[in-house]
């Protein structure tokens, strides 16, 4: 049994809340001084004051932590993932630095079509081990909810092997693991100039596998310019939606395309990267509710202009936070490094910053029902930062503050001691 009372936290930071925040409520974060939580059999009891919460308890049937001069918060969900990949792309990274772009990089055979040769070439044990690793990583971060992408096969055999390596992970690892079929992350040589064919061929023959055997809960694609065309990622969304998955894309990250718009138009949950987002797409994001997933770390990394966060929470978008972490564009999994640039770059404010990578992340992957918050009725999974104060997070910059990390109401990471346990 998973049972825990954690008492004493000098700020309890709730998130409180069963849906995205969107706007001004994303500044609302519920803080309870003094705060104390109970975690039974992996669900969320009881929330308030340690005086309230303790009252009449007998806490020799649970582990206790005193969080005396420390935060608690909800743990952090990352909705935007490509964690499941073989092989490193450091030499682009190189080359990035010597002033080629993005899709010059594609264009020379770099970029997602790097990484599917490695990925091919790795079996499934070794993915699994590689996965495992990285997870381990960010759940020193205090991560305990991940959406990960296929998109590094372009093929039937690499894109299943992709999704079922993830679908292993989520049994064996304490994380929670949301799966992304990404089969649309760019056309494959042998489909060169005839991307609507290679959509017909993941349409007919991948697709149907991915849902028949629940690989995935998620169909997303790469709409860009020269990747996939709004027409193109229209007639792949309807028809994954058609066959009962949810829906996300990447959108207008390097051209405005209208991939807002589009996401708005098949009801994706939600809509990522959204760089060159026009006023127009995020108006329509706003008001058919699809979450503004924005990456920092990937503009960061690729020294682009980042997302327009502060226009899109002030016309009432939903916005999340997700770090993107993948071998190429954005090789990090650091939550510092997030929480700072959204705050320092993106004119965020703290408070914004944590509901975004909170609650708004778990409805970003359709679970702010059960996770992203500290409510009665959800899952056991906290963290514990070192300071005494979530402004902390930001302002020790890309350093991080978690101490402890909860898992359905299981101690699972203690920085301050041990780091990850078993």
């Amino acid at each position: 049994m998973n049972n825990m009372i954690i008492k004493n936290a000098s700020q309890l930071v709730t998130c409180s809340g069963f849906e995205a925040k969107a706007g001004k409520d994303m500044g609302k974060i519920h803080v309870i001084e003094d705060g104390a939580v109970i975690i039974k059999d992996g669900v969320i009891k009881k929330v308030g004051t340690t005086k309230e919460v303790l009252e009449g308890i007998d806490a020799s049937k649970y582990q206790v932590i005193d969080a005396t001069g420390k935060t608690v918060l909800p743990g952090f969900v990352d909705s935007h993932t490509h964690f499941v990949f073989g092989g490193y792309r450091e030499e682009e990274f190189d080359m990035r630095l010597k002033g080629y772009s993005y899709m010059e990089i594609m264009n020379r055979g770099g970029g997602i079509a790097n990484s599917t040769t490695g990925t091919a070439k790795a079996a499934k044990e070794e993915l699994i081990s590689l996965g495992k690793k990285r997870l381990d990583a960010m759940l020193k971060f205090g991560v305990t909810t991940v959406e990960g992408k296929s998109g590094y096969g372009l093929d039937f055999d690499t894109e299943i092997k992709q999704l079922e390596v993830m679908k292993a992970l989520d049994k064996i690892h304490p994380m929670d693991i949301t799966k992304t079929f990404l089969g649309a992350h760019a056309v494959p040589s042998a489909y060169k100039g005839r991307g609507d064919a290679f959509i017909d061929f993941i349409i007919d023959q991948v697709l149907p596998y991915v849902v028949e055997n629940n690989l995935a809960e998620f169909c997303d694609i790469f709409c860009e310019k020269n990747v996939f065309s709004i027409e193109e990622s229209r007639k792949l969304l309807n028809k994954a939606k058609e066959m009962g998955m949810k829906l996300k894309l990447h959108a207008d990250e390097i051209v405005r395309i209208g991939g807002a718009q589009l996401a708005a138009e098949v009801g994706a949950v939600s809509a990522d990267h959204l760089l060159q987002a026009s006023d127009e797409g995020i108006h329509a994001m706003a008001e058919k509710k699809v979450v503004a997933t924005l990456l920092p770390c990937t503009a960061f990394s690729l020294k682009e202009e980042y997302a327009r966060a502060r226009f899109m929470i002030d016309n009432h978008c939903a916005v999340a936070l997700a770090t993107d972490f993948n071998p190429g564009s954005c090789h990090t999994e650091s939550i510092p490094l997030l929480f700072a640039l959204s705050t320092l770059y993106m004119k965020m404010t703290i408070e914004e910053a944590i509901t975004a990578l909170t609650i708004n992340g778990a409805a970003a992957i359709d679970r702010a029902h059960e996770i992203g918050s500290i409510d009665e009725g959800k899952k056991g999974d906290l963290v514990i930062l070192e300071f005494p104060s979530y402004k902390f997070i930001p302002y020790h910059i890309a350093v991080n503050t978690v101490e402890k990390v909860i898992k359905d109401g299981k101690l699972v990471v203690d920085n301050e001691n041990c780091g990850l346990l078993e």
